[in-house]
């Protein structure tokens, strides 16, 4: 099967006046029809970044992007302003972290969903609003022609995610972008919408690709998880090959430092140190300062991203290294 979304070394770069930002660096990935792909790591890693970067949604006077991004064969970073507006919305959809402030909070949430129907599709007023409540009862909003009619405060923060996954979905998108959708929302709401949007994704055969800091969340809802640090990607593997053999010393980690149930008691091992500075592009391997399997080559060189068995990628020296 051919990749829906093709992305090959993406670097993404943001210039101001008093400092560079390598936010992302040489960063490769597939996503197939049908396939959630969820990207791991913590704060500042590039994992957004990255996400935003297919829809192209930085600030171009500020933002040089080099590499390659495409949906279905069509070269996203050289994309026309009018192409790529019509591209948005209708080939991508992306569900935000905080639907609150995704949301205009002057419209009622019918108007936006229908506003969005009428962009793509050129349906009349009544037959978008028509389309708004169908896809609010496939969310499984309660009341879905009161809800038309409400504004987003008027909401919960789980029924606004559920409007944001329904404006999302409104035009048949083929790729779907989850930006951390579940971050703000409480432990049983935030198993409903995961739920949900894996659901969908089977249901309409959609490419997913899902950005977390929660591993537990990657796991629940991806077929495959890449683990990004300091603007790369350094560990690429099936859910599976991930949670029972992870091989990037990060990724030991990230599970290390999770609970779990038999855990009662017992001291978490925190990843020591902190993310390194991204104003420089990394010369060597940007995790060596935080690693305690670090060798005098992981500081002479960037390690490659290489394999490591069917479908595994590594970028580290020890990969080949026993789990």
């Amino acid at each position: 099967m051919s990749a829906l979304l093709e992305v090959r070394d993406l670097d993404v770069t943001f210039m101001t006046p008093d400092r560079t930002v390598h936010a992302v660096n040489g960063v490769s990935f597939d996503v197939k029809r049908g396939e959630t792909l969820g990207i791991l790591g913590e704060s500042g890693s590039g994992k957004s970044v990255t996400l935003r970067s297919i829809l192209r949604l930085h600030p171009e006077h500020r933002t040089r992007w080099s590499g390659s991004i495409k949906l279905e064969g069509v070269e996203i970073l050289t994309m026309d302003r009018r192409t790529l507006n019509d591209l948005r919305g209708q080939k991508i959809a992306m569900i935000f972290q905080e639907p609150a402030t995704a949301f205009d909070p002057v419209f009622t949430i019918g108007h936006q969903i229908a506003e969005t129907v009428r962009r793509h599709t050129g349906k009349s007023e009544s037959d978008a609003l028509k389309r708004a409540r169908e896809l609010l009862e496939m969310v499984r909003i309660p009341s879905p022609a009161q809800r038309l009619k409400a504004y987003p405060h008027e909401m919960s923060g789980g029924m606004r995610q559920r409007a944001m996954i329904a404006l999302a979905l409104s035009c048949n998108p083929s790729l779907l972008l989850a930006d951390e959708p579940t971050t703000a929302l409480d432990a049983t709401v935030q198993i409903q919408v995961l739920l949900l949007i894996r659901e969908l994704q089977r249901e309409l055969d959609l490419g997913v690709i899902f950005v977390t800091h929660d591993i537990g969340v990657a796991v629940e809802v991806s077929d495959r998880i890449g683990v990004m640090y300091a603007g790369k990607l350094v560990e690429l593997a099936s859910v599976e090959q991930m949670v029972d053999a992870p091989r990037h010393p990060y990724s030991r980690g990230l599970l290390a430092s999770t609970v779990q149930g038999s855990m009662r008691g017992q001291r978490l091992e925190a990843i020591p140190g902190a993310p390194p500075d991204l104003g420089e592009v990394p010369t060597a391997c940007s995790f060596a300062p935080r690693c305690k399997f670090a060798e005098p080559q992981c500081v002479s060189a960037p390690p490659t991203l290489g394999s490591v068995g069917d479908s595994h990628l590594v970028r580290c020296v020890r990969a080949e290294a026993p789990a």
